[in-house]
């Protein structure tokens, strides 16, 4: 059995589950608090930890160029079956350090980041801004979420808060654009999300 990426727990094992939850609701819908930040021309994006191919293939129907980076060999799978767009390239890679997106020496108009920072611990953490702030190019956009509530059973999360995610994001040369919160459209009323986008100065 192959081993499970840490931060991955409890998403292969519920594929199925996860796919009818993610595309029950629309990209507009989880993306509307920062639609407006988004690149209007054909763009290069990646979307890290893209899950289901929701989010990249609404980037791609909206004519940009998608690195979709998933770890998880269930979900890849269902999101390459649901969303086979040839604007959209798949790459098996995880946070915190990314190493194949790496390899390819490539930087992004806009670098994705949506339910995905929670999974990982403090050090991971400090490990992942570096990496990923150096995919952004000088003037691009990050845009991340944080979740907050009850851990579903299986998972592996962190309360992590918005004032720490900004601290170290300008440590690495990201300036906050925008920050908004508001309650989950999935998930229950005790869960509620910060929404973050940065803008690359170096």
């Amino acid at each position: 059995m192959t081993e499970r990426v840490i931060g991955t727990e409890g998403y292969g094992e519920t594929a199925g589950e996860r796919v009818r939850q993610y595309e029950s609701i629309s990209f507009a819908q989880v993306h509307r608090h920062m639609m407006h930040l988004f690149p209007t021309t054909p763009s290069q994006v990646i979307d890290i930890g893209a899950g289901t191919g929701r989010d990249a293939a609404g980037f791609a129907e909206l004519g940009h160029a998608v690195t979709a980076v998933e770890p998880t060999p269930e979900l890849r799978a269902e999101a390459e079956r649901l969303h086979p767009h040839p604007a959209i390239t798949w790459i098996d890679d995880s946070l915190p350090d990314l190493e194949r997106i790496h390899a390819l020496r490539q930087r992004y108009d806009l670098v994705m980041l949506t339910a995905v920072w929670m999974h990982l611990d403090q050090p991971q953490r400090e490990r992942a801004m570096a990496r990923v702030a150096a995919l952004v190019r000088r003037g691009g956009m990050m845009g991340l979420s944080l979740r907050h509530g009850p851990v579903p059973a299986g998972r592996r999360m962190f309360d992590v808060s918005a004032q720490e995610t900004c601290g170290l994001a300008s440590r690495h040369g990201l300036v906050v654009i925008h920050e908004s919160k508001g309650p989950a459209v999935l998930g229950g009323p005790d869960v509620w999300w910060d929404r973050l986008a940065f803008r690359a100065q170096r």
